[in-house]
């Protein structure tokens, strides 16, 4: 989105105008805050994701939360995104909303929900430049030193249950195609035949679905979470 900014995002004045019956015209960024928010910015009937299930907009995230993706504060203002492997923001985007959000087809530039977002995204950046972020992904899955289960249920409830729910039931969860943790590793000894329970999870946390292991759960680097929170979390689900 980046070729947004010289002139093309201007505000999207009346792009809801006739959908809904609304008098007044919405700005292009509150708009855009409201697709920030919705997973139905995706067309899949199967989304339940959010760009706020895995990012905040705030400076830090608050206490108790543990996302895969970085705060959206300052975004529009960094030079790179995905640690330097995107350096257009509609294509960090998009990485997002075709792998994760299941996509159909990508975001284009003209794409009134493109330039909503981006609206929004800048007015979250008050810097006029900020520095990248970095995203360390973990190239070959190794065992990680167990840790203390206390721990682990604290990761748990910040990192994996906003999406998979409770432990044991899945109660609450954020959809149904969530596996339900630690009873999916049962199914293990069939989907992964000769792999340690653990080695399974490590991988799906690191890679995401992007080795073959399923799903679309996003992969979480290790500035988003250590290999000491990550052994307290395997701890406190008995792998």
């Amino acid at each position: 989105m980046r070729g947004l900014r010289g002139g093309v995002a201007a505000l999207l004045v009346g792009v809801l105008a006739g959908c809904g019956g609304e008098a007044e015209p919405k700005a292009a960024a509150d708009f855009g805050e409201e697709l920030f928010q919705d997973a139905r910015l995706s067309e899949s009937t199967f989304n339940r994701f959010s760009c706020a299930t895995c990012h905040v907009a705030t400076p830090e995230a608050p206490a108790g939360r543990m996302d895969s993706g970085h705060t959206l504060y300052n975004v529009a203002a960094r030079p790179s995104w995905w640690g330097g492997a995107e350096t257009r923001l509609l294509d960090a985007v998009n990485f997002c909303y075709l792998n994760f959000m299941r996509g159909v087809t990508k975001l284009e530039v003209e794409d009134p929900r493109s330039r909503a977002l981006y609206e929004y995204l800048s007015r979250i950046s008050p810097d006029a430049q900020a520095s990248a972020l970095p995203f360390t992904v973990v190239k070959d899955i190794q065992d990680v030193p167990p840790g203390e289960a206390a721990r682990g249920e604290a990761v748990y409830r910040a990192a994996c249950q906003n999406c998979h729910g409770a432990t044991h039931t899945g109660e609450g969860r954020l959809t149904e195609l969530a596996s339900v943790l630690p009873e999916v590793t049962q199914d293990y000894d069939r989907l992964f035949p000769g792999i340690p329970h653990a080695q399974v999870v490590i991988e799906k946390v690191r890679h995401g679905p992007f080795f073959g292991v399923g799903g679309n759960m996003p992969p979480y680097s290790t500035e988003a979470l250590s290999d000491a929170d990550l052994g307290a979390l395997l701890t406190y689900l008995g792998l």
